[in-house]
């Protein structure tokens, strides 16, 4: 569990005290006893060891304090302070970051392959979780050959991960488009146009996975949303015969309603009398004439209709 430390030293006091324990040897100007020299070599020695105390905490930016493997708190306080140099101290940023996964290629609901990234926006609000629920990354250093733990690096790395896991689970739960519309009466929620709720779900799957490490997701969005390139050109089709067949739809829909109407009219109005057959034969020009891709051309009967 994070515990905050509050720090009142003096950083600038104390870089004090080392520069006047490192520059020490200088009393041999005024003190030339040789038995004095050790001891102002010691101070001079003592005065870096001092320096290593020294350290600084920038807005938005904390130390997680170890002592020989214990966590003893976590300095939220910004400014210039010093501290027992046998500390360890882990400097953990608050700030708000975001990340970008890879484009990855999973199945939607329906299973077809698509492509999807998502952008997350995201800052660390446990300390503790963060430095020590994380398997920490080590380099070996090719100068020294000392291994260095990248504590940023190891949970930058898990976010990634995490965020690549809830976006196929989102995927998997969710169809790509609702080229269906409507099962049983209910509009179906799909991954290209419930973008809001989706990511919603999105940001709501990858907290419960970041919270363990005491990172907090502020916005989760996708970024890139496509048909795997295999089929979208079959995809593509699909959705313009789509389209066709709904402009179709409605196209008859108010061709049926004008026949009606021009019917009702020549009725009411008394201006001609049409039995079945005539009103068949009407119907059907009329709605060749009102469907039809082209403009009609007329022909005009110059004998009896009948």
């Amino acid at each position: 569990m994070e515990k905050e430390i509050k720090l009142k030293n003096n950083g600038f006091l104390h870089l004090l005290i080392a520069l006047v324990l490192l520059f020490a040897p200088l009393g041999l100007i005024f003190y030339h006893d040789p038995w004095f020299i050790p001891v102002l070599l010691i101070l001079s020695f003592g005065g870096i060891f001092w320096l290593t105390g020294l350290f600084i905490i920038q807005p938005n930016q904390t130390a997680v304090l170890v002592f020989f493997g214990k966590y003893q708190g976590t300095i939220k306080t910004n400014g210039f302070f010093w501290l027992n140099p046998f500390y360890g101290k882990k400097k953990v940023s608050l700030r708000v970051r975001n990340l970008e996964s890879d484009i990855i290629k999973v199945n939607d609901q329906q299973g077809n392959p698509i492509v999807i990234s998502a952008i997350v926006v995201w800052k660390v609000i446990d300390t503790y979780k963060a430095v020590f629920n994380i398997e920490a990354l080590e380099e070996v250093d090719p100068k020294t050959g000392m291994k260095k733990t990248k504590s940023e690096e190891s949970y930058q790395k898990f976010i990634k991960i995490q965020t690549e896991s809830a976006l196929r689970k989102i995927a998997h739960t969710y169809p790509y488009d609702n080229i269906e519309e409507e099962k049983g009466g209910e509009q179906i929620i799909c991954l290209r146009s419930g973008i809001d709720e989706i990511n919603r779900s999105l940001a709501t799957e990858i907290s419960e996975r970041l919270l363990l490490v005491g990172i907090e997701v502020i916005e989760a969005r996708i970024s890139n949303l496509s048909y795997a390139p295999e089929i979208a050109g079959a995809m593509l089709r699909r959705q313009q015969a789509t389209a066709i067949v709904a402009a179709r739809q409605k196209i008859v829909e108010g061709a049926v309603g004008m026949v009606k109407l021009a019917l009702d009219q020549l009725k009411d109005q008394d201006i001609i009398s049409l039995d079945d057959e005539k009103k068949a034969s009407m119907v059907s020009n009329l709605l060749v004439v009102l469907c039809a891709d082209e403009s009609a051309r007329p022909v005009i009967n110059t004998g009896s209709i009948y």
